[in-house]
């Protein structure tokens, strides 16, 4: 039986792909360069994996790595121990820093991709200590874009917070890859290995990966509807279903120092809805929030556009970091 042509198109272009590009000497000379620059860590009795990025020992990882211990050990892929200090964490990005005293010799810092060229089909390599078995290579894809991973924070605050544009891979991520990096084929990291969708907790073809954009700490301080329904454009009373809708603000935050109402909690009504950013239509909160990582920064005054009784109010709104 003769293969179906777009069959054979996808198994030509993926011959001169790896011809060209990566072949399978190329991989391994792209491990033998990259794995020296990932690491274990151990924090209490939890582990995962890390990444050096600066020649004065800061390491990224996970913030759940490291969130159980009070000491941290990094252990490199020669085998080399040491201790490491915590210089930060962030429950809402779920990224972490720590830092080692001094890098062991012949070690170079990952790049940093840049993640406007970022595309579902292109290829992905982890790298990590899946199981604690370190210095671990993975292969797989870019299989999705723009998905959302919700805080690991417990808040009272009124107002929760999901990452954007995290990415999804089919290159297998199981537990101890987590803080491990995703790179593409130039070995530039693209985001750091953060979960998996698994009813077992093993990896099961998606795994997502914070995107290495995801370091600014943004904050408004209101609650918003993801997307509105139908029958929820019925209940707000709003004009139209694109847009965010905010369902609570947090008393002395920006978005209330700026004057953004949120709605009755007893009706659910009386909310403005957040149709424009700086110029940017908005259709959804993901528009927004996205908007807000990616091309916004702390102490940045932004304009936010509402329809507020059908009337459109311009609000001025200076951007504060997360508490």
């Amino acid at each position: 039986m003769s293969r179906p042509h777009w069959l054979l198109s996808v198994v030509c272009c993926a011959t001169l792909l790896l011809g060209a590009a990566m072949c399978s000497a190329d991989f391994s000379q792209a491990f033998r360069q990259i794995d020296p620059a990932v690491v274990t860590i151990t924090a209490g009795e939890k582990s995962g994996s890390g990444f050096i990025v600066s020649a004065d020992g800061h390491v990224v990882t996970n913030r759940h790595v490291v969130a159980a211990g009070r000491s941290y050990e990094v252990v490199f892929a020669t085998g080399a121990r040491q201790r490491a200090t915590l210089v930060g964490a962030d429950a809402d990005s779920d990224l972490a820093v720590i830092k080692v005293s001094e890098l062991p010799e012949r070690i170079e810092p990952l790049p940093l991709a840049d993640a406007e060229g970022l595309q579902v089909g292109q290829f992905a390599v982890a790298i990590g200590s899946p199981f604690g078995v370190e210095g671990s290579m993975s292969l797989g894809i870019v299989s999705g874009l723009g998905r959302s991973l919700r805080s690991q924070r417990a808040t009272t605050a009124g107002s929760t917070y999901s990452l954007p544009q995290v990415i999804q891979t089919d290159a297998p991520i199981n537990p101890g890859n987590s803080g491990g990096p995703l790179l593409n084929l130039d070995g530039e990291v693209i985001g750091v290995n953060a979960a998996i969708a698994s009813a077992t907790g093993t990896n099961s073809g998606v795994g997502f990966s914070i995107p290495v954009a995801a370091v600014k700490q943004i904050y408004m301080g209101a609650s918003f509807d993801n997307e509105i329904s139908l029958d929820e454009q019925a209940v707000y009373e709003v004009s139209q279903t694109q847009g965010a809708y905010v369902i609570s603000v947090t008393p002395g935050s920006p978005a209330d120092k700026a004057g953004l109402v949120g709605a009755n909690p007893q009706t659910g009504r009386g909310g403005d809805l957040t149709i424009d950013i700086d110029g940017q239509p908005i259709g959804s909160f993901s528009d927004l929030n996205s908007y807000l990582v990616f091309h916004t920064r702390v102490g940045q005054t932004i304009e936010i556009t509402v329809l507020r009784d059908r009337e459109r109010v311009v609000l001025p709104l200076t951007l504060g970091a997360r508490p």
